[in-house]
């Protein structure tokens, strides 16, 4: 991080001040519909605990940090995530990462964004990360905003002595638009994981004792009004 200081929210609208770019905050995007539904909920959204339940999952927020930048391997170029939730249970901490999507892309493929030697230095970082087989030519087609999300989770549970690492797309498409993309990307963490809607995954326990969850759940539609 380089900055360890944070101001409580002030509202909704105070979430665009930590935005890379403030095009990004529009009606019907990502952006400021997540900003509207979190803010409304104070706390996890009605249908996160339901689907955290369902994978044995007992969780109480802590706090909530948006726009929360996660170094990878280097001091540059951050993983800048939508939503950093700190939460526990009664076997300790659990990291969530959460990604805001209404019909916005994942970005990049891996073989697009993978253009210089200290990129390809980076996607092994991610895989290392992620324990995964297989080398960077292998995940070419898939999207690279999933993989260092989803480290993100696994880096900031090791600096929290985390037990858990979560990482979920909090989708507001109600046509599950990009879907397809977050189902690839499990299918290599775990391919025995059939990806649903509306449901989080356990993928695996890491070598260093962390359990990495995946998810994607649907936000309600009424916040893309706002």
């Amino acid at each position: 991080m380089d900055r360890i200081f944070f101001i409580p929210s002030s509202g909704p609208e105070s979430w665009k001040d930590f935005l890379a770019s403030k095009k990004h905050w529009k009606k019907g995007y990502s952006a400021k519909t997540m900003a509207y539904c979190w803010e409304d909920s104070n706390g996890f959204p009605k249908n996160f605990n339901d689907i955290f339940l369902g994978v044995g999952l007992d969780l109480e927020m802590i706090l909530a940090l948006p726009e929360y930048k996660v170094y990878l391997d280097t001091k540059k170029a951050p993983s800048q995530n939508d939503l950093f939730v700190l939460s526990r249970d009664s076997q300790g901490l659990a990291t969530i990462m959460v990604e805001g999507k209404v019909s916005e892309s994942f970005g990049k493929t891996v073989k697009a964004w993978q253009t210089t030697p200290t990129k390809l230095e980076r996607m092994n970082f991610l895989i290392s990360k992620l324990e995964i087989n297989g080398t960077v030519k292998d995940y070419h087609s898939l999207r690279y905003q999933l993989f260092h999300r989803t480290v993100s989770a696994i880096l900031v549970a090791d600096q929290f002595h985390a037990k858990k690492a979560i990482m979920i797309v909090h989708s507001f498409s109600q046509t599950n638009e990009r879907f397809d993309d977050y189902s690839n990307f499990i299918k290599i963490l775990n391919p025995d994981i059939v990806p649903k809607v509306n449901e989080i995954s356990f993928c695996k326990k890491l070598k260093g004792g962390i359990d990495l969850y995946v998810g994607w759940i649907k936000g309600d539609k009424k916040y893309l009004k706002k």
